[in-house]
Order: structure tokens, then sequence, then C-alpha cells
């Protein structure tokens, strides 16, 4: 009996272990995105999203749809960002995520939220909508 109950112990604490394993990578990939924007770095941005992801919002114009890569890729180097990153959530099911982030600027805050897959081991950001709400 006993032997059973360290046995399905290990098994729980196995399990424990892998899901903040997944958690603890989805908030580095989410890390790579706040962090890659917040200093203007394009290299460390781009690890957190995957070739072929989506960013989908509404402008002035309407709404857009554009490569994510693509739509950073014009990001110049400078000082860093004045703001605040925040996760406010992040839910994972199996090898599905999804997040809620607040970047906090002086005057506004962009809510980002992100799909994200893990891919061969990976978890990327395969797609993003955003709200700048005004503060």
């Amino acid at each position: 009996m006993r032997n059973l109950f360290l046995l399905v112990f290990s098994m729980l604490v196995m399990s424990v272990s892998h899901a903040q394993s997944d958690y603890e990578l989805v908030e580095q990939t989410l890390n790579y995105y706040m962090e890659g924007g917040s200093n203007k770095d394009f290299d460390t941005l781009k690890k957190a999203f995957h070739a072929t992801a989506t960013m989908k919002y509404i402008s002035d114009e309407g709404y857009k749809e554009v490569n994510a890569l693509e739509f950073f890729s014009g990001m110049k180097p400078g000082p860093r960002a004045n703001r605040k990153n925040r996760i406010a959530e992040i839910t994972i099911s199996g090898h599905a995520a999804n997040a809620r982030l607040e970047l906090e600027y002086p005057d506004f805050t962009f809510v980002d939220y992100m799909n994200l897959l893990k891919i061969d081991g990976e978890w990327k950001i395969v797609n993003k909508i955003f709200y700048k709400r005004v503060d």
C-alpha cells in the first residue's frame, strides 16, 4: 500500500512539475516579446513568434491583419521604452496556451492577447490581437 501511495505521489509531482515547466516556458516566450519590445531589440523579440504569426488589430483605417514579424521588423534600436510590462494571465491546455499582457506607458496601456502553440517542443506566439487603452 505504501509503495502504491509513493507511486501515485511521484506521478502527481511529475505532473505538476511538467505543468510548471510549460508555464515557465510560456512565460519565457512572453518575456522575449516584452523585453525585446521594451529594449527595441528585434532579435530578442522574434524569438517569441512563429515565422507565420499574425497580428490583427483595429487602426484608424479599420481592421488590419499583418505578419507579426514583418510588422516588428521596422523596429529601430534606441533607448529603452518607458513602460512597465506585466503578464496578467496565462492559461495552458496541452499544447495550446493564451495570455493577456499589459504594457503600461505613461499615457496609455496596450492590452495584448496572445495565442501560443507548443511547436517541436517550443512555445511560440502564433497570433496577437491588442487594444490601446487610454488611461
